[in-house]
């Protein structure tokens, strides 16, 4: 149960009203009885309220569309039905038909070719493909309140455009001036501006908040469109009370428990249940559901329908759907029918009439094909069969369709239906003051009347306080693990400065300690960008919703951030401000705290609205490395003010961390003074009072130094700007704060991109200049591919084996126990047979195939998992074809090479390159991909739609040529009808040319269930209900069900359907008075199963081949395997210029930046403490770095280990190695860009060749080190937060203590080791060294140290015993007064202080390089003991003898 459910449970019991039970109430009653008053109101909740505990009774849907329907009075009901009227509906997309790929060569051209590109666009003929073109073409139609309207057409018809259109969702859409849409006499502006949560677009993408319940999800809808009801009288608390029992009984109809949202850890179907309940929450008067059904059983997508007819015909609400697989049951809910061909509306009217049009114009339907499916087959020419002799009186082009369409009797009477509907409804203000009063009284009492929200700005504040707080409250894990790396990150600062002297020797220290932690705690609010673009869609579409504005999410986050900021600041404050022994005074102590507190929020908004105006995350981690150096270098530490260079100067001016700083350390230096510890000359050479401190701000003859003169000669600061720098900070939060809300209402959703094909330039095929997903002209649909038509099979490998698998159980580890996922399940497949394997929704469909595939990398698998009979070899996993539900692909490569890749390196080595690509290309001939064959992948939503993915997925296995079995896990999950018959076919020519397939169905047909040989059925709990024939017209498995007690299946039901309604599916889980699991183990069916398995074996087959090569592991050697994923991972980094430029980008302007603002430095002392500073700037790089590593070789790793090792492609060896080589050539360049790019400006251009080339090459190894240590890092860790915060707290550790920020000789005893196993030690000190080496200092005034000599005595003679020890240089010897002593001579004295020699250059080199080789031996070292080695020992102990 869900954290906060135990008490919404208690509540319940505290708040029953002692009304009757409606348990005797029928549906009919409630669907056709008197509106019901409060107290049956009330009691319909508390009847429903009841599916909340455990064993009772599912909740009816028609009950759950009385509590929706009867929350309102009657007047709300009639004045929110809407209808809707479209009109000439005319669309275009936004964007390119079709896409070249880019490549780092194309990328470096732009520039040079876009001018010459636009010149020629301007002087020549335009261009004949600017667009994607015209995705509808002028649909009309109408649906009245209380009616459900079923969209059919096929994948690029228009389907998913027609929805949004309808709806408002019209990002990256263009809708023609001439289309009309009015809801019910309000016009579509005036709808999407006053009433948009009324008109809802339900999308087939799930975005939820992943720290909250469902529960939690589901009232926060509730709460957020619950009617308000101010007529009734109705209370606000009541208005609560009823929206937690609505999201209640939300979470009983659709089957939903307290899971969170998190989407790895729910099922899809669970995912996409959670939205489904959340749309029905919004209350919304009209709904499109695109696809909404996706990943559902039959019956549980029934039961939904239903449900929604049932709301409908109760609230008046209006419902259209885009069904891809709509069961003859499921159409026969609909009332009205849309048909798309090509973006053309073909035909509009009721769904009875719908199937008689197409037949009485000239079109066969087959037997046993469902209506949707006949329908959508009229816009497929490769599957749509004419009537005899009607074959040239038949329309074909969806112009001719349109045509005869347009001149229809059925087309007139819709004319003639719109056009009384718009003389009955005209577009006048009459409907819009009804919807106004309708607003009003649900409406709370202080929402503005124009909002198309339901609460005011003060109650969705509030609201979405509560879910910020219950987010923070449920996320533990991540508090407590961010308050650790808090905690730590301030003990090592703080003891990295442990107790300061309060005396001169203290004086850098505190700078130094004071700039890291101000630094440290804002920057930690780089985090804020994850944070906003995790949660962004969730905002956006909750906005959509009419739920609560985004400005008001983006208050609460603000608001319950506070608290958590205030104690992280505390925390970090007290560890650092008391070990380090700053100012123990209270007043002082708190001021610390204040200027922290509000730069960390100050850093926290501006991230936050850099994070907003954005539009990629990518875009704003780039902005945000170039801010973090900006506010690094110019906060006046590294450079001071007086030697910030005039062109950058003005950047300390917008930096808030320069207010804070100057404040805090004014706040710490104010009014005190610090004994000095060196002087000069020593106290043994003094005479009287000729003598000064040897530090800055000293005055000649005092033997202390005033805190305020330090700063001010140190820093340029001044005690006098601490408020008013409070004050300036306070005003930056404040900008900050109302640019972030502005900007958060402001900026526009996330424009959603359209899949388009995209081609290596040169490959663009001409056909597919439209291929959009919704342009409407698809090139080849997979319905006329080849693979319909009987094309030559490719030399497949000859099938004689046979899986089988006996009493297979499979346990899992859960909290307090075990729990059992599949329970004593037996079958077989054989060559040259097609197996099925159904069941209900968590039934552990995919389980047993990821059982029988040997993937399960948890839990404890019992049971005999045989091939003829005998134990799986090494071989097995390569020797056997797996189509996962998830397409993963490299996004870089065209299907030929993901073809060529797979067939390569997965066929046996006796079979030629030649032959194998042969075989590539008759496969792309078998799944007619060759029009699209040079395709790049693409990720989802730009390049290859759904249907292209499945069909490669499945390519790519065939590619192999397995020689044992095919595995397909939900093939035609995602497509249409028409697509899922194809890969049905295409199964069915597998098996008949001998090759065993087993393959999960949830969505069946009776003709596509039919080409089954067999059927395994679960039930929930994975306990097997039926493994046996399916027979013809499933009259097997049919006699088998009726002869064990269910009723006759009819002549027209589908067998798949009727199977999951008696066994008992859907989303009530219907009870069903037989057991079929125990009636399965007691039948003579599973006898003769289990005798059948036993002469399996004892009885084995000799099929299993003695050669042991054929017996290996993998079917390449390991250099082969080593060549073909180099090549692969080579090409896919040149064809990524995104990911190559941004990280040159971040390196050249670092380099550029930091040399432009250290430029030129002096021989000073403060010019050597400015080159050391640029050094450590330069290290800041780091990170940038490693956070764009990670994530890639993070998605190379899911890809290597979900699909690529458990089918045995490649070893783990070659795909580690191939990971940190690939990177290496790279990062080279990369040193060389980045050296060119700030050497010069820093070091100047007067040093040797061999300096300059040996600065180079330590530049070089930085980089290479930041490549291989990230991917030491991620190798082994198991997602990225917990990757950049290893990385990050490494790194820091390394840039703490080379020796810049706190030289060793000042390090606390402890920490002297870290100085010596920093690498960035041998780093800073090669290149210091180099660069520095025999260079004289040059004291500038500010550092010279004045002092008069003894009366009667020259500097000279008065100084001549101590300079012959002293280090320094005096430059007025002759003087009698103002003496000007210059503490050191030759920078090497500087470096010495840093434990820094010019002797130990090569030294460093050498050991630095060792770091580079420890990092690459370390990451696959740990890839194999964390990621391999487990994974290696499931396999061998997963199966266990029963």
């Amino acid at each position: 149960m869900a954290p906060d459910e135990g008490d919404q449970a208690m509540s319940l019991q505290e708040e029953k009203p002692a009304y009757p039970s409606l348990s005797t109430t029928s549906s009919a009653e409630l669907l056709h009885g008197a509106p019901l008053n409060d107290n049956e109101r009330l009691d319909i909740l508390q009847t429903a309220e009841h599916a909340m505990h455990r064993g009772s009774p599912k909740v009816d849907p028609h009950i759950w569309t009385n509590v929706t329907s009867h929350f309102s009075d009657s007047s709300t009901i009639d004045g929110r039905q809407r209808d809707i009227l479209f009109e000439r509906l005319t669309v275009r997309g936004k964007g390119s038909p079709f896409q070249i790929q880019q490549t780092i060569l194309s990328a470096l051209l732009y520039p040079l070719a876009y001018p010459i590109k636009r010149l020629v666009k301007l002087v020549g003929k335009k261009e004949s493909h600017d667009g994607p073109g015209t995705i509808l073409r002028g649909l009309n139609g109408i649906v009245c309140s209380g009616e459900l309207l079923l969209v059919l057409g096929r994948p690029g018809s228009g389907c998913s455009t027609f929805l949004k259109s309808l709806c408002g969702y019209l990002e990256g859409l263009d809708v023609d001036t001439a289309s009309e849409i009015q809801y019910k006499g309000v016009p579509f502006t005036t709808m999407m501006e006053k009433y948009r949560g009324d008109v809802v677009y339900n999308q087939e993408a799930n975005h939820h908040f992943p720290n909250l319940t469902v529960g939690q999800t589901l009232e926060f809808a509730a709460h957020a469109r619950a009617p308000h009801n101010r007529a009734g009288n109705q209370r606000g608390d009541q208005c609560q009370w009823r929206g937690k029992k609505e999201s209640q009984v939300s979470l009983a109809l659709f089957s939903l428990g307290g899971e969170r949202t998190e989407g790895k850890a729910m099922r899809t179907d669970t995912v996409g249940m959670n939205s489904i309940a959340e749309t029905v929450l919004s209350r919304a008067s009209i709904v499109a559901w695109d696809n909404s059904t996706r990943g559902l059983d039959a019956a549980t997508a029934v039961d939904f329908v239903r449900a929604l007819r049932t709301s409908a015909k109760l609230s008046g609400s209006c419902h259209a759907l885009a069904v891809y697989q709509a069961s003859e049951t499921l159409y026969n809910t609909f009332d009205q029918l849309i048909l798309l061909y090509e973006g053309r509306e073909i035909y509009f009217g009721s769904r009875e009439r719908a199937v008689p049009y197409f037949e009485s114009m000239g079109w066969k339907r087959p037997p046993q094909q469902v209506s949707a499916d006949f329908l959508t087959a009229i816009t497929n020419p490769g599957e749509r069969q004419p009537q005899v002799g009607m074959e040239h009186a038949v329309p074909r082009t969806s112009l001719e369709f349109e045509a005869y369409w347009k001149s229809s009797p059925e087309h007139a009477e819709l004319q003639r239906s719109m056009q009384q509907y718009k003389q009955k409804t005209p577009l006048d203000i009459s409907e819009e003051i009804k919807l106004d009063e309708v607003k009003r009284l649900e409406q709370s009492t202080h929402a503005r009347p124009s909002s198309p929200y339901l609460l005011s700005v003060p109650m969705q504040i509030r609201l979405c306080i509560v879910r910020a707080w219950q987010r923070t409250r449920n996320d533990i894990p991540g508090l407590v693990s961010s308050a650790v790396a808090q905690i730590v990150v301030s003990l090592i600062i703080g003891s990295l400065f442990y107790n300061i002297p309060q005396t001169t020797a203290g004086l850098g220290q505190r700078g130094s300690v004071l700039f890291l932690a101000v630094l440290t705690n804002a920057l930690i609010s780089l985090l804020e960008i994850n944070t906003l673009y995790s949660q962004r869609l969730i905002v956006e579409k909750q906005a959509a919703y009419a739920f609560v504005r985004p400005f008001t999410e983006a208050i609460a986050g603000v608001i319950v951030d506070f608290p958590v900021k205030l104690f992280r600041c505390a925390l970090s404050a007290i560890i650092i401000y008391f070990l380090a022994n700053l100012r123990r005074e209270a007043s002082h102590f708190f001021i610390y705290i204040l200027f922290q507190l509000t730069a960390v929020m100050t850093m926290a908004t501006m991230f936050r609205t850099l994070a907003t105006v954005t539009r990629t995350i990518g875009q704003a981690m780039s902005l945000a490395g170039v801010i973090i150096i900006c506010v690094a270098v110019y906060t006046g530490f590294t450079v001071p003010q007086f030697d910030m260079p005039p062109w950058f100067a003005w950047i300390r001016w917008v930096n808030p961390i320069f207010y804070a700083f100057e404040a805090i350390v004014a706040n710490e230096f104010h009014g005190r003074h610090f004994e000095c510890v060196e002087y000069i000359p020593s106290l043994s050479f003094q005479e009287g009072l000729s003598f000064t401190c040897s530090y800055v701000g000293s005055v000649p003859g005092e033997r202390y130094v005033s805190g305020d003169a330090y700063i001010a000669g140190s820093y340029d600061y001044s005690y006098d700007h601490v408020w008013r720098n409070y004050g300036i900070l306070v005003a930056f939060l404040v900008f900050f704060y109302v640019l972030y809300f502005w900007l958060t209402e402001l900026i526009p959703g996330t424009t959603p991109t359209h899949e388009v094909l995209i081609f290596r330039r040169g490959d663009a095929h001409p056909k597919l200049s439209r291929s959009d997903l919704e342009s409407g002209e698809q090139p080849r649909p997979l319905q006329e591919l080849k693979s319909l038509a009987p094309p030559a099979h490719p030399s497949m490998a000859e099938q004689k084996d046979t899986l089988s698998w006996n009493g297979v159980c499979y346990d899992i580890p859960v909290k307090g126990g075990e729990k059992r996922l599949l329970d004593d399940v037996s079958g077989w497949v054989k060559p040259g047979s097609l197996t099925a394997l159904m069941g209900v929704s968590g039934a552990g469909k995919t389980t047993l195939m990821n059982v029988l595939a040997r993937r399960m990398t948890i839990g404890v698998v019992t049971g005999d998992m045989l091939v003829n009979g005998h134990e799986p070899d090494a071989s097995f996993s390569r020797k056997t074809g797996y189509v996962q539900q998830q397409d993963l692909h490299v996004e870089t490569c065209t299907i030929r090479e993901a073809l060529r890749f797979s067939a390569a390196l997965r066929q046996p080595q006796s079979v030629s390159t030649e032959e194998k690509y042969k075989f590539v290309e008759e496969v792309i001939q078998l799944l007619g991909m060759e029009d699209f064959a040079e395709a790049v992948i693409g990720n989802p939503g730009d390049g290859l739609n759904t249907e292209q993915r499945k069909l490669l997925s499945i390519g790519v296995e065939l590619a192999a040529n397995p020689q044992l079995l095919i595995f397909l896990d939900e093939p035609t999950s995602g497509l249409d009808s028409r697509s899922s018959w194809a890969i049905c076919k295409f199964m069915r020519k597998l098996a008949d040319n001998g090759q065993p397939v087993l393959a999960t169905i949830h969505q069946p047909s009776a003709v596509l269930f039919e080409q089954f040989d067999r059927l395994l059925f679960l039930a929930k709990g994975g306990k097997t209900v039926y493994f046996g024939d399916v027979g013809h017209q499933a009259r097997t498995v049919l006699e088998y069900l009726e002869k064990n007690g269910a009723r006759q299946c009819g002549p027209t039901e589908n067998p798949a359907e009727y199977m999951l309604e008696v066994i008992g599916g859907g989303t009530q889980g219907q009870s069903t008075p037989i057991d079929w699991v125990h009636a399965w183990k007691n039948s003579s069916e599973n006898t003769q199963v289990l005798e059948e398995l036993d002469s399996l074996v004892s009885s084995p087959s000799n099929a299993i081949p003695a050669d042991p090569c054929k017996l290996s592991e993998f079917a390449m050697p390991l250099a082969v395997q080593f060549h073909h994923v180099m090549k692969r991972d080579l090409q896919q980094y040149y064809r990524q210029p995104e990911y190559i430029l941004a990280k040159f980008g971040a390196g050249i302007f670092c380099g550029l930046f930091i040399g432009f603002s250290f430029w030129s430095s002096d021989n000073s002392s403060q010019g050597f403490q400015n080159v050391l500073f640029s050094l450590f700037l330069l290290c800041t790089i780091f990170s940038t770095l490693v956070n764009q590593i990670m994530p890639k070789f993070l998605s190379r790793r899911a890809l290597y280990e979900l699909r690529e090792r458990p089918a045995k492609t490649y070893s783990w060896t070659v795909f580690i190695l191939c990971q940190i080589l690939v990177e290496l050539p790279w990062q080279t360049l990369l040193g060389i860009c980045t050296w060119a790019s700030f050497y010069f400006s820093v070091y100047g251009d007067d040093q040797s060749p061999q300096r300059q080339v040996l600065i180079l090459l330590f530049t070089v190894q930085f980089f290479l080190f930041a490549s291989t240590f990230a991917q030491f890092v991620i190798a082994a860790v198991p997602n990225l937060v917990l990757g950049s915060m290893m990385a990050t707290f490494t790194f820091l550790l390394c840039l703490l203590f080379n020796g810049i920020m706190q030289p060793p000789s000042a390090l606390p005893r402890f920490w002297i080791f870290m100085n010596r196993v920093s690498p960035l030690t041998y780093y800073v000190g090669g290149i210091s060294a180099t660069a520095l080496h025999g260079r004289p200092i040059h004291c500038s005034n500010r550092e010279l140290r004045v002092f008069d000599p003894p009366q009667g005595q020259t500097c000279g003679q008065y100084l001549a015993e101590y300079l012959k020890t002293a280090q320094g240089t005096l430059h007025n010897p002759l003087s009698s007064d103002r003496c000007q002593y210059c503490p050191l001579r030759v920078a090497d004295q500087y470096l010495a202080a840093r434990d820094i020699s010019w002797h130990d250059r090569w030294r460093n080199f050498g050991v630095f390089s060792v770091y580079i080789i420890f990092n690459i031996i370390g990451a696959i070292g740990l890839y194999y003991l964390v990621r391999v080695l487990p994974y290696a020992m499931k396999n061998r102990t997963q199966k266990s003898p029963t």
